[in-house]
């Protein structure tokens, strides 16, 4: 490649990169994997003879798209041997993505977990068409199905994903207020306050990775999911250290960074409905939590 053509490569992926970062981590859920992704996508990019490109934006997403899709069937067997419950690796993200309704959503803890449910390839049409808007036939090339195929693909997964995705919207003033009150019940300790913000049928995630202590399985039920935050966080990992609870952003919604003496022991996100929390999030796993120091960009288009 000339050298024009590489300051025009380079232009072209870094003028795309937030959406391409995006496009990974919604199909993978792992920063860390998506970050691989982008430099397997780059490495592909400076190979690709851009005079025979009509459209750069469509081509990189391609690309992006069917290396995402390898990674996202390798980690599938890594999930298999992952100790206790998996979540998403949680990003620090800016307070306007909460703002936005559309972006917040797609990378919501919440829907990226309903995403983790779908089949690689209906995840990645799922995200293509559903959140980015990619036409069916730019789809088609990039997970290698017909354009039909798709099209029966993406009404599968859409029908799959709204059965499971929460059943309102619920604005980013609304998810504070709820977190603010459980905030102030988790600093109590009542088990009562904490049971006036969670829903009956509340259902807590743990993710320690078996580095640290964590449910192994979800918490369903109220009561048991106050008992398990009073009795487990609430006595500070057993070792009696001082803790707190500051409100951040994560994953484009209000969230809650659990420090144990000091230090990051963790990020709490919530799912809301009815003013009430139906869906906890605990990411503990020290290795997920390299992008909660910095605000990682994300792009829609």
């Amino acid at each position: 490649m000339s050298e024009d053509g590489a300051g025009t490569a380079t232009e072209t992926f870094v003028a795309h990169r937030n959406l391409l970062f995006t496009v990974a981590y919604e199909m993978l859920g792992s920063a860390a994997d998506a970050e691989d992704v982008l430099q397997e996508t780059w490495l592909r990019w400076v190979e690709v003879d851009l005079e025979q490109v009509r459209d750069r934006r469509a081509y990189l997403v391609r690309i992006t798209t069917r290396q995402a899709l390898n990674r996202l069937r390798a980690m599938s067997r890594r999930k298999e041997a992952y100790v206790g419950s998996w979540l998403p690796e949680p990003l620090l993200t800016a307070p306007d993505v909460a703002e936005d309704a559309e972006l917040a959503e797609s990378v919501s803890m919440a829907l990226m977990l309903v995403l983790e449910t779908l089949s690689p390839t209906e995840r990645a049409v799922f995200v293509l068409r559903e959140v980015f808007d990619v036409g069916y036939e730019e789809i088609a090339a990039a997970v290698d199905k017909s354009a039909a195929a798709v099209r029966q693909i993406a009404h599968r997964a859409r029908k799959h994903v709204d059965a499971r995705r929460p059943r309102q919207a619920v604005s980013a003033a609304q998810t504070r207020a709820v977190l603010e009150s459980f905030r102030g019940a988790l600093e109590s300790g009542d088990p009562q306050e904490l049971l006036a913000v969670l829903a009956p049928d509340v259902v807590l995630v743990a993710d320690g990775g078996g580095i640290k202590q964590a449910a192994l399985r979800p918490v369903a039920g109220a009561v048991k999911v106050a008992r398990f935050m009073v009795g487990g966080i609430g006595k500070n990992d057993r070792r009696n250290l001082p803790m707190t609870l500051a409100p951040t952003v994560v994953n484009g919604s209000p969230a809650l960074a659990v420090h144990l003496d000091g230090e990051l022991d963790g990020i709490m996100t919530v799912r809301v409905e009815d003013s009430r929390i139906t869906g906890l999030y605990y990411v503990r796993n020290p290795e997920k939590l390299a992008r909660v120091a910095s605000e990682i960009p994300l792009a829609l288009r």
